[in-house]
């Protein structure tokens, strides 16, 4: 049965921090399966908030979603300081964590350069974060990049690692990181017909290494609702997004979700056939977040009755 989640923005909540935990907790009690937090911070006075605080926030106030960071930029973050502050948020959360990992999507912004982040070389780069993690969250002793050269690494207490996603587009080089190193492959904005094709691809890839298929997790903008709020709040997020990825109106609307529960139900099981295995969910219509996480919820329930129908019923 196919995941949901719903994404944090750490730009709403720049404004208002004492809703994190409150909205937290409406995804939980909504019987949703994971709360997820993506590193936007680009250090031009836009407003956002860190990632790790964000998502630590959300782990203190739930006790059984996932906690999925959707994604950390490999890039701005030395692997011995990600990796300690990933094992004390796993720890602490009793092992809830998804740790998705990218090679960054802002290298030209003041927060990278002020990190002296590289702006190159950033495939190489997740790599080689990819290669150590496991060890550094077993409490092994792992070698990692130092100033003077690598230095022998041990972390305390050792936690369950991570699922390691890896994310990024449909391209090549990303399958073959996922089907290498990754647990699962999480990209965003894609069709069924485009995340069926990707996943034939990764499985072979992953076969060619002697690993089992990384799982997809999927991140698709959403509004959902038939209020005409609701329909104007999609309107307006498909402009937004037709402008940001230089997509046609159909393809726009190919990878977004509007609609009733009973519709996002429908397309979450188009996604569900085609290979997705979790959607976390970036909502658009931020005004009334709280009855847009109640009709995820409700969609939610739809997938999981219509899962529980014998085959060729309907619920």
């Amino acid at each position: 049965m196919i995941g949901l989640g719903i994404g944090l923005s750490g730009g709403e909540f720049a404004h208002d921090g004492a809703r994190i935990a409150a909205v937290a907790r409406r995804v939980e009690d909504a019987g949703l399966d994971a709360v997820g937090v993506s590193e936007i911070v680009t250090g031009d006075g836009s407003p956002a908030l860190d990632p790790v605080v964000l998502l630590a926030t959300a782990a203190a106030a739930t006790r059984r979603v996932h906690l999925d960071f959707e994604v950390l930029a490999a890039p701005t973050r030395p692997a011995a300081m990600l990796a300690s502050q990933v094992q004390s948020l796993q720890h602490v959360s009793t092992g809830r964590l998804r740790l998705g990992l990218g090679i960054g999507g802002f290298p030209g912004t003041p927060f990278w350069a002020a990190l002296g982040a590289p702006t190159t070389g950033r495939g190489r780069a997740l790599d080689a974060l990819l290669e150590v993690l496991p060890g550094l969250f077993a409490g092994e002793p792992t070698a990692v990049p130092g100033p003077g050269g690598p230095v022998a690494v041990a972390l305390a207490p050792p936690v369950p690692a991570p699922p390691l996603l890896v994310a990024g587009s449909e391209h090549e080089a990303v399958l073959r990181r996922a089907a290498r190193l990754g647990d699962g492959w999480m990209p965003f904005a894609m069709s069924p017909e485009q995340v069926a094709a990707a996943a034939t691809r990764l499985r072979e890839l992953a076969a060619a290494h002697g690993r089992t298929p990384p799982r997809v997790h999927l991140g698709l903008h959403a509004v959902l609702g038939d209020r005409p709020a609701d329909r104007a709040a999609s309107e307006r997020m498909r402009a937004e997004l037709a402008g940001f990825y230089g997509l046609s109106a159909q393809a726009v609307v190919d990878r977004t979700l509007t609609g009733t529960p009973q519709r996002v139900a429908e397309r979450l099981a188009e996604y569900a056939a085609a290979g997705v295995d979790h959607v976390g969910i970036a909502l658009s219509a931020r005004d009334a977040l709280d009855r847009q996480v109640d009709l995820v919820g409700e969609a939610r329930a739809l997938v999981t009755d219509n899962s529980a129908a014998p085959r060729g019923a309907t619920a």
